[in-house]
């Protein structure tokens, strides 16, 4: 068994490689008008592949453009084609070395303001429930989602997924024995976040905010590390370097 020190630092390097792959989607411009969302998702594989050797995905790959961007994860909207000012969230679970990374991030096309302030708020809502998470130590996951959806409203968005987030690890993490709402940050889940899992290891989470404009039918997503790393603040080159780009040209 890794130590958990070991564990941390597989975490983070899963993560930082997770970084590196949303950067190249931003740098190599896959998100453009007229790509249809599964065609930037195999190119997104085939990219991992390229970058990382990456094999499998823990989750399967979500690419959403404009309404599509109000569905949750368990949906399955028909393909869409990417518009010229839409939003398109990406959340991805590719596995590094047998490590999971789970990311999100959106992107905006156009200079839509509502859609920028929503691109601007999802890592202030992310960091916002961090900060909620380090305040009180006994969190269990029902409060932390709770929280999420207060912050999401204060913001002026509708808080679009039934979960906020999840236990992550070594691959597969979602295969566990018993009662799977406590590994989740979602209402029921009523045990400390902040606890050991069943094989007496440290538990590790996943923070995602889906923040969503029914009215307007657009929303948009962030997801890392919740209890390790640095701030959304500091994890920001994909979404928001991609879409200052396009505003530049």
């Amino acid at each position: 068994m890794e130590s958990e020190a070991d564990r941390v630092v597989r975490l983070l390097a899963a993560q930082e490689q997770a970084l590196a792959l949303f950067d190249e989607i931003g740098a190599r411009a896959l998100i453009a008008p007229g790509r249809s969302e599964r065609q930037v998702s195999d190119q997104i594989r085939d990219l991992a592949h390229e970058m990382f050797g990456v094999e499998r995905h823990w989750h399967k790959r979500v690419v959403r453009a404009g309404p599509n961007t109000l569905h949750p994860y368990a949906d399955n909207p028909p393909d869409r084609l990417i518009a010229e000012d839409d939003v398109v969230f990406i959340d991805l679970g590719p596995v590094f070395e047998g490590w999971e990374a789970d990311f999100g991030r959106t992107f905006v096309l156009g200079d839509d303001p509502a859609k920028h302030r929503l691109l601007a708020d999802l890592p202030r809502v992310f960091d916002a429930g961090r900060a909620y998470f380090e305040a009180h130590p006994d969190v269990t996951g029902a409060e932390l989602f709770a929280e999420a959806g207060r912050l999401a409203t204060a913001a002026g968005w509708t808080f679009g997924g039934p979960i906020a987030g999840h236990l992550v690890g070594e691959f597969p993490h979602a295969r566990i024995p018993g009662n799977k709402i406590e590994y989740y940050v979602a209402p029921g889940s009523d045990r400390p976040m902040r606890r050991l899992d069943h094989d007496g290891r440290r538990c590790h989470w996943i923070l995602e905010i889906h923040l969503v404009d029914e009215p307007h039918a657009f929303g948009g997503f962030f997801e890392q590390l919740l209890d390790l790393g640095p701030s959304a603040d500091t994890t920001l080159l994909g979404a928001q370097e991609s879409s200052r780009g396009r505003r530049s040209r």
